[in-house]
């Protein structure tokens, strides 16, 4: 069992050049705390995201943390390059001494993808062929591939990644169908369902691997995210988690609202904060809530993994400071003993 922390670096308050450094402040008291890894999501013109070149982000992360494992979650594919993506990857990977979690994805938000000229029925295979490209530019001293969308001839690889034969793979994973892929390989997943949904992906993941013939101690990791937030007060902590939540779940709707259209049926959001609590979403308390409702929510979902939003909407640096403290001090290390007593 480890824990993580998911960040859509979604804009505050407070101007950009400010916002950055209070969440490096944030990432390094991620570091001191022991998180396994620090994940950072990739939108483009919407107030979701403000790191749409997280390779540029996750360069300072990697100067300011020594052990904490860091990536997107996920790099959209179809709006790279894949050699230009290749070398970056492998930079981010040198650079940090391989803490560098490799996140790939298609793009969940079709109209990010139109801003790019991409038609959003294209980049299922244009994903496709992309990673294809990475993991063989990864493994090879030359590149060659065909393919409808890319292209390489004798391509000499010089950038080669710290971890081999390539960094971790991860995926955000909500459909069942998807799991026999990531499991034949050896992908780590994320997902933002409630317990039960979760749960049915879980347990087809291990069935998956254990049909594959692969050792249960080798298992990839199986995460969820969830707004976690803590105070000395349930009060305390419901005030910031509220304030937080409207102006992150503004955010996230905002390019949606634009185009008059919807996001899809799992990623639609409850509109407040307390019914995403009572789904199982979301959790703001004293320590000892916190700490029986992340508990509940990885026996419910067969979970080894953990991600949690400790800074979103408007919470100031502060406020997730202190949260942090608190949950490190006071959560974390009775759900490490829990999870080693199951």
């Amino acid at each position: 069992m480890k824990l993580g922390v998911f960040d859509h670096m979604d804009r505050g308050q407070v101007p950009l050049d400010r916002f950055y450094e209070e969440r490096l402040k944030l990432v390094e008291a991620y570091d001191r705390a022991g998180f396994h890894g620090y994940h950072v999501a990739e939108h483009h013109a919407t107030p979701l995201g403000v790191a749409p070149a997280p390779g540029v982000w996750l360069a300072a992360v990697a100067q300011r943390t020594r052990r904490l494992r860091f990536g997107p979650l996920v790099y959209l594919l179809p709006l790279y390059h894949p050699i230009k993506l290749l070398e970056e990857i492998c930079m981010l990977d040198q650079i940090s001494g391989g803490r560098l979690l490799l996140g790939v994805g298609r793009g969940i938000s079709p109209i990010e993808l139109r801003y790019y000229g991409l038609d959003p029925e294209q980049t299922p295979a244009m994903y496709a062929e992309a990673l294809d490209v990475l993991l063989r530019g990864m493994t090879s001293p030359v590149l060659n591939f065909e393919g409808r969308y890319y292209n390489f001839c004798d391509v000499p690889m010089e950038m080669t990644p710290f971890q081999l034969p390539y960094p971790p793979l991860w995926y955000g994973l909500g459909r069942a169908e998807a799991v026999p892929w990531a499991a034949a390989n050896k992908v780590n997943i994320v997902g933002n369902l409630p317990g039960a949904g979760m749960r049915a992906l879980t347990d087809r993941y291990r069935a998956e691997w254990d049909a594959l013939g692969n050792d249960p101690a080798d298992l990839p990791l199986m995460g969820v995210g969830r707004h976690v937030v803590v105070a000395e007060t349930e009060r305390e902590a419901l005030e910031i988690a509220r304030r937080g939540y409207d102006k992150w779940r503004a955010s996230f709707l905002k390019l949606w609202i634009a185009h008059d259209m919807m996001p899809s049926a799992h990623a639609i959001l409850p509109e407040r904060f307390e019914d995403a609590e009572a789904q199982g979403r979301a959790v703001a308390g004293t320590p000892d809530k916190v700490r029986d409702f992340l508990q509940r929510t990885v026996d419910e979902a067969g979970l080894n993994y953990l991600l949690c939003r400790f800074a979103f909407g408007d919470i100031t640096g502060d406020e997730a400071l202190n949260s942090i403290d608190l949950f490190t001090r006071r959560v974390m290390p009775d759900i490490n003993a829990h999870q080693e007593a199951v």
